[in-house]
């Protein structure tokens, strides 16, 4: 078999609650994996896709978005008849809120522009991992392929023009991230959401954010702690998870600095100072959706501050 390129790119949640698609952070796990080589056959193509687990993914290039992400590269830099194979390797729960559309669209792009010799940075490789996972969602933002491809804690200021921003956070931070076995995509996550926004809840969301981007710079874990609440999208979306109240209480109790949705759900998140913390936290997470007898899986996790690589 011809020698190839493998790329990991790690999921990632986004909106961190109040900052809902401008803000979004890496895990360390789980993830998902792309190998790709070159062929003596024209064009790319997707030639296996696995760990799926009863679901299926476009194998066609332009409706998937590893493919998709990958193709456009390959538009930009003048390639695109080169004959490369792909294989795409989940390796994390599809529909989980957790980035999996945008994992595997920075690690199909990342693995091509590798294989190609890096032609571009990683920064430039931005605007076609969107791309990817727009074909997923139907929405242009970046703030689950931004972490996912560049890592660390990520602010995008806008998102039609990419204009994303690193921001510095504490030394010891981790995050607990329960996935119940409920399924919600995110175009159902966003049907359920109002335009319609008050003056109360906009002031309250700005000062939380500031108050969020604040905390994390300085390391000033109690402004964490209270700027981490989300009032406009998480209580149109917590009735789509049952028990979140719940689970939220919970978390909080066990001493987390914050509880919301990642991304569009299921999956919900929580920043902690510690890892000890975020072990109890993600216990007492999971013993609510137990009681519930709803499946979940627990992921602890430091803030990746490397993003997409190669393995």
């Amino acid at each position: 078999m011809k020698s190839g390129i493998k790329v990991f790119a790690p999921a990632t949640v986004a909106n961190v609650a109040c900052g809902f698609d401008i803000l979004g952070f890496a895990l360390e796990k789980p993830g998902d994996e792309i190998i790709v080589r070159f062929s003596d056959t024209p064009n790319l193509r997707i030639t296996r896709i696995t760990g799926l687990k009863g679901m299926k993914l476009p194998y066609e290039v332009e409706k998937n978005t590893a493919g998709f992400a990958a193709q456009r590269l390959l538009d930009h830099l003048g390639e695109s008849n080169r004959g490369i194979e792909m294989e795409i390797h989940k390796k994390m729960p599809f529909g989980s809120g957790l980035g999996s559309s945008a994992a595997s669209a920075v690690a199909g792009v990342m693995a091509v522009n590798e294989l190609l010799r890096r032609p571009l940075t990683k920064r430039q490789l931005l605007p076609f991992a969107v791309l990817g996972e727009q074909v997923a969602d139907n929405a242009y933002h970046a703030d689950n392929v931004a972490p996912s491809l560049l890592g660390g804690m990520i602010f995008i200021r806008d998102n039609p023009t990419l204009d994303v921003h690193r921001i510095p956070i504490p030394n010891g931070l981790y995050a607990a991230v329960v996935y119940p076995h409920i399924k919600i995509l995110t175009k159902d996550a966003r049907s359920v959401l109002s335009d319609q926004v008050t003056l109360k809840q906009s002031i309250t969301q700005n000062g939380n954010l500031g108050g969020l981007i604040v905390g994390l710079t300085t390391g000033n874990l109690d402004l964490i702690s209270r700027s981490l609440e989300d009032v406009i999208i998480e209580p149109q979306r917590a009735k789509l998870i049952h028990g979140f109240y719940e689970v939220k209480e919970a978390a909080l109790k066990a001493g987390a600095m914050g509880c919301s949705i990642s991304g569009a759900g299921p999956s919900m998140f929580t920043l902690c100072a510690n890892s000890l913390i975020a072990e109890n936290v993600g216990k007492a997470m999971q013993a609510v959706f137990n009681k519930k007898k709803i499946h979940n899986q627990l992921f602890i996790s430091r803030i990746n501050q490397e993003g997409a690589k190669l393995c």
